[in-house]
């Protein structure tokens, strides 16, 4: 999949300039055929849970500290994983020893008396509560991902007028842009599109901007 993502990448960048390209693997997720006594029956999980899911093809028992390793997963997003596979409603895995939470000693086996009275079983993510921390770095990815957003509308407006007053881009912008922006904002970002030299302010005119090819 890293690969694929790595082809799928460089294809995008690409095709569009000045843009930036984030994987949300949150929001991902996979239909997996499972095989229980009870019969065959398909899973639709997360992408997170088929990652974990799949090392069950490999062997027979995990610590979760050897699923992480193996996985990748940050440790807060592993633990509800687990949890979710192994201490919700659809346990598709069982847990040693037994328990609401995953602790650091626990081990996962694979349930194979597992049963359920639909053939197509979803199951759900387990949501926790971000911290002050995770909502500061929330907030701040945000911004940043709109600060480019506010870059790459300016450079294609510019590219495609050449010359333009600062009232006339800021109306622009305000059409194009699919959030709310303060105009001081908007100035932030031309005054530093202007000092990278993407664009320019008219030397008699300091309220008209000129495009740099």
């Amino acid at each position: 999949m890293v690969k694929l993502q790595e082809v799928f990448k460089l294809f995008y960048l690409g095709k569009h300039s000045g843009r930036k390209l984030q994987w949300q693997p949150t929001l991902g997720h996979a239909v997996l055929k499972a095989e229980f006594k009870e019969g065959k029956k398909e899973l639709q999980v997360s992408l997170f849970q088929t990652l974990v899911l799949l090392m069950f093809n490999e062997g027979e028992e995990f610590s979760m500290e050897e699923i992480r390793t193996a996985t990748g997963i940050e440790e807060g997003e592993l633990r509800r994983t687990l949890q979710s596979l192994a201490c919700g409603k659809a346990r598709v895995l069982n847990k040693n020893p037994r328990g609401k939470d995953v602790e650091d000693g626990d081990r996962f086996n694979f349930n194979n008396d597992f049963k359920h009275k639909l053939f197509r079983i979803k199951i759900n993510q387990i949501q926790m509560k971000e911290t002050v921390e995770e909502q500061v770095s929330t907030t701040e990815r945000v911004f940043q991902d709109r600060q480019y957003q506010i870059d790459a509308a300016v450079v294609r407006i510019m590219k495609m007028r050449k010359t333009l007053s600062h009232n006339l881009l800021v109306s622009e912008l305000y059409n194009q842009l699919k959030f709310p922006v303060k105009p001081g904002d908007l100035k932030k970002r031309i005054e530093s599109l202007i000092d990278r030299d993407y664009m320019e302010r008219d030397k008699e005119t300091p309220n008209q901007y000129h495009y740099v090819a």
